[in-house]
């Protein structure tokens, strides 16, 4: 299997475990020219295999649960915002402004689906909001121009580069020299004992642990909706002027509490919360939390023994460090849009397999820095980026040896579940193994509702 035990390699994981895992090829799945299926398939199986083994630590067992991925489920949940009904209305996935515009010489890609997003596009261009408008300012610029200029203005906006002309970016090569999953030791506490599972079923490794979810868009929150399965105890907090859009709270806070926190008025309060937290997961610009003491360095030292897991779109280094990034715009600068379509008409992933092979990835390296924390100690940080992701697809994600089996569609991962959302239809989890977790334990609730507190370690309120 020659992408998972690459990723595996990847997260440092013992080689003889790859034994433990087994995979269905459904042929038709995330069709595309890229090998899209095989790098879901791999993000989601070390996913799963990392959860095992964290668990039979956890449970004393004499062996490592057998890990199962199906393509179908994983195409299921890499299209889970796509699947997502809410009381039968689908959801809206992007705003008018957030697409593909012709320039004088090309493409650019937009997203402006956040209000303050849209703004900041519409002042770099000096227009009004209307797509004709949009249009016409596009049609008279080159799409560097646009790009830097959007950029300048705090926007979000990238030209179309074919992967030759990605090859040659200075950001390019800074990505290149990273491995895809970044792992480091923070200082040298000892061994912090993580308190054994009780019997029963479902195994839940992350049973107990506590998670503050520091995310936004996709990538983040698919590893914290992720770490929410496996049993922790996964707490967001948002700003409370930076509402999320609710379509994508309600795909993506499944099993999760959501509660609004300001870190510059209410600073105790975040302190209290982080000297009982086990792991923090973070999704800004790189740099955009430091100023609040939220580096890996500054949160380990205030809790020795932390876990923190970072994702951005470009990474913290190179020219592009410090820009804001979404899927959709990793895949037009990298050069997937112009392979997947052509430089003339651009196309798209079959899903946004960026943020949730990423998402995945980052849950992996959480999961494993927890395993090796148990028997070496340290406070540990992973980091991941959206645009390594992109660079191992174009690279080739491998191949696997597998069953094959028909693929009919979506329908048979789907589940539906009554919520403070209304009725919703959503994607099962894709991440499998023995005795584990078929789904979560609670549909999401309404957006910013919860209490910034902890459950107790037993999972009740308080």
């Amino acid at each position: 299997m020659t992408s998972i035990k690459f990723v595996w390699s990847e997260l440092d994981g013992d080689p003889a475990l790859l034994a433990r895992v087994s995979a269905v090829v459904r042929e038709g799945a995330l069709a595309a020219r890229l090998p899209v299926r095989e790098l879901a398939r791999a993000c989601v199986g070390v996913c799963a295999l990392a959860g095992a083994e964290l668990g039979a630590r956890r449970a004393g067992l004499a062996r490592v649960p057998g890990v199962r991925v199906d393509d179908g489920a994983v195409a299921a949940a890499f299209s889970s915002e796509r699947q997502l009904l809410v009381d039968g209305r689908a959801p809206l996935l992007f705003a008018p402004l957030s697409r593909f515009w012709r320039t004088a010489d090309g493409w650019v890609r937009t997203h402006a689906n956040y209000p303050h997003h849209r703004e900041r596009l519409l002042r770099a261009l000096g227009t009004a909001g209307d797509p004709d408008s949009v249009a016409a300012a596009m049609a008279g610029r080159t799409a560097r121009d646009v790009e830097d200029a959007v950029y300048a203005a705090g926007g979000l906006a990238v030209a179309l580069r074919t992967p030759e002309e990605w090859a040659a970016h200075a950001q390019a090569s800074a990505v290149a020299e990273r491995p895809l999953v970044e792992r480091g030791r923070l200082d040298g506490v000892r061994a912090r004992a993580l308190p054994p599972l009780q019997g029963g079923a479902p195994l839940l490794p992350a049973a107990g642990l506590r998670v503050l979810d520091l995310t936004r868009v996709l990538a983040g929150p698919v590893a914290t909706r992720t770490l929410a399965l496996l049993g922790a105890d996964v707490l967001r907090l948002d700003a409370p002027h930076l509402p999320e859009l609710p379509d994508q709270h309600a795909d993506t806070g499944f099993g999760k509490r959501s509660a609004l926190l300001d870190l510059t008025a209410d600073r105790r309060r975040f302190e209290e919360l982080l000297a009982a937290a086990d792991v923090v997961v973070t999704g800004y610009r790189p740099g955009a939390l430091d100023r609040f003491g939220l580096s890996p360095e500054e949160l380990a030292r205030r809790r020795p023994g932390l876990v923190v897991a970072q994702v951005s779109a470009w990474g913290a280094y190179g020219p592009w460090g410090g820009r804001r990034g979404f899927d959709s715009l990793v895949q037009v600068a990298t050069g997937i849009a112009a392979v997947e379509g052509s430089a003339e008409r651009p196309g798209a992933l079959p899903a946004q397999a960026l943020d949730h092979g990423t998402g995945h990835l980052l849950a992996a390296a959480v999961l494993r820095a927890l395993t090796e924390q148990s028997y070496d100690g340290g406070s540990r940080v992973v980091r991941v980026t959206l645009a390594r992701t992109a660079a191992w697809l174009l690279e080739g994600a491998g191949t696997e040896e597998a069953v094959e089996e028909a693929y009919a569609g979506p329908d048979a991962w789907l589940a539906e579940t009554d919520s403070p959302l209304g009725r919703l239809r959503y994607a099962l989890p894709p991440v499998s193994f023995e005795g584990g977790p078929g789904d979560w334990a609670r549909p999401p609730g309404v957006w910013g509702a919860d209490p910034a507190e902890w459950a107790s370690r037993d999972g009740s309120p308080g």
